[in-house]
């Protein structure tokens, strides 16, 4: 019998200690550092989203890939590919509210406006700062000079001028220019009134404080709590450097080569039969004539090697890699699909169509949705269409409406317009979706087929899509129908 508790204490550790303990081990080869790795990860961290991209790293990135878009054909072809697919000749908007006629005005008055500020024109440019610089900023605007009703512009805002004067620095509710509000939102943003890099540099930096609701800002999330973006070609930078050299040293190197046209050797010994010449001296050579050579001495031609026969393939390989960061396949950024059948070439465009509509969808949500709830605004006033007005306090609530993009070419269109019309008479597609797809929007399409149709029947000529083709009005009817003002009998 234990008579004390020390003693049952010290049984039962015995006790335990008897009992085999088994240790669960377990091991992942991508976490071990050895010899072989460990340069490789030597630039790993565990920084924070707004910490890896200090103001300090981001500015590095943008004056690098400025200067890679700006001074490689191939990236500054890759940037511009990319804006025009994106953003084409610009959005155009489609109310979806019950009163046909007033969609019909809204929609006539924001195109005219959009043509007034440019508006395509500045999503392009948008879109190409958010590859080289990371993000893109706008400032919803006064522009009181504006040809429209509407007043409202948008301006233009590089990167480099968002940031936080040397107090907000060290505020916490403060992010390189950013200033948050308790939720962690953005609530308004420190803008420079001149670009840092500008010629004219006033002695004090002056700041403004725009309001978010004021501020559009739009770059790719890439981790969460993010509030700056990162150049969407920084994984392809140092890509691009070994792409310039790799044509520099090739293009040097058969300029070497063609600047000698032949060398003179011997295989007679060191102080032989051979006679003295002078090394590393220059022969001048006559075409089409017969030379001698110094006794002992032969002529051979230098054989030039370069460009080597991997020239190509190393740049198509390079070149499909750079891109992959931008899901933009090789032949597109090339501008050369010669080494395409017909599926390689559709199965490509096709991702690379999925990933373009994936951003227009992103810059619906983001820009446009975001200037059409000002846009309402300024409009109700200018014209007092109250009924369009977003409802107060909620800006992002808007009347229903769509966006329309240019669409996009397919590469044999009798194929299109086949399964199209199977879909059509299957009830599996409808006109609306079909017209989307074109980037046109279905009621105008049918309002201008109407409006082609009444003026082939005056005319007293046959309509193309008629089963008995061939075949006109009669004249009595072409002669009924008026002829309406401005047109030719």
């Amino acid at each position: 019998m234990i008579a004390t508790a020390a003693d049952r204490k010290s049984v039962v550790l015995s006790r335990l200690r008897a009992v085999p303990v088994r240790r669960l081990r377990a091991r992942f080869d991508s976490a071990a550092t050895t010899d072989d790795n460990r340069r490789h990860w030597a630039n790993a961290d565990s920084l924070s989203p707004d910490a890896a991209a200090s103001p300090e790293v981001r500015r590095t990135l943008r004056m690098r890939c400025r200067y890679e878009v700006a001074n490689n054909s191939y990236a500054k072809g890759i940037v511009l590919t990319l804006a025009n697919d994106t953003v084409g000749t610009g959005p155009r908007l489609q109310m979806l509210t019950g009163d046909d006629a007033a969609n019909r005005q809204v929609e006539r008055e924001f195109d005219r406006w959009a043509r007034a500020v440019s508006l395509a024109e500045k999503l392009r440019t948008m879109r190409m700062a958010r590859v080289q610089d990371g993000e893109a900023f706008a400032i919803l605007a006064n522009n009181p000079v504006l040809e429209h009703p509407v007043k409202l512009d948008l301006r233009l805002v590089e990167a480099d001028q968002v940031t936080s004067p040397f107090r907000g620095l060290l505020d916490d509710n403060e992010v390189d220019g950013v200033v948050l509000d308790e939720f962690g939102n953005p609530a308004a943003y420190r803008v420079m009134a001149e670009h840092p890099g500008a010629l004219s540099r006033r002695l004090r930096e002056e700041y403004f404080s725009i309001p978010a609701s004021h501020m559009i800002h739009a770059f790719r999330l890439d981790r969460p709590g993010q509030h700056r973006g990162v150049p969407e070609i920084t994984p392809a930078l140092p890509l691009f450097a070994q792409l310039r050299r790799f044509t520099l040293a090739v293009i040097s190197a058969a300029e070497a080569a063609a600047d000698f046209a032949g060398i003179l050797y011997t295989d007679a010994p060191a102080n032989g039969e051979a006679d003295s010449v002078e090394p590393m001296d220059s022969i001048e050579l006559e075409r089409n004539m017969l030379l001698t050579m110094p006794g002992g001495w032969k002529m051979s031609q230098v054989e030039p090697m370069q460009p080597a026969t991997t020239y190509a393939e190393f740049k198509k390989e390079i070149l499909n890699e750079i891109v992959r960061c931008i899901c933009m396949p090789y032949n597109i950024a090339a501008g050369n699909s010669s080494g395409y059948n017909y599926a390689s070439g559709r199965l490509d465009h096709q991702t690379y169509f999925k990933c373009i509509r994936v951003e227009q969808a992103f810059m619906a949500e983001r820009v446009l949705d975001r200037i059409l709830a000002a846009w309402l605004w300024e409009y109700a006033l200018a014209v007092g269409a109250v009924d369009y007005v977003p409802a107060q306090g909620l800006e992002r609530i808007l009347p229903d409406h769509q966006w329309f993009w240019d669409g996009f070419e397919h590469v044999d269109p009798a194929k299109e317009a086949t399964a199209a019309e199977k879909l059509l008479k299957a009830g599996l597609l409808t006109e609306a979706e079909y017209q989307a797809k074109r980037g046109v929007d279905w009621e105008d399409h049918q309002a201008q087929r109407q409006r082609e149709a009444e003026g082939r029947k005056r005319r007293g000529l046959p309509q193309p899509w008629d089963s008995a083709k061939g075949t006109a009005v009669t004249a009595p009817e072409a002669e009924a129908a008026p002829v309406a003002d401005g047109e030719e009998e």
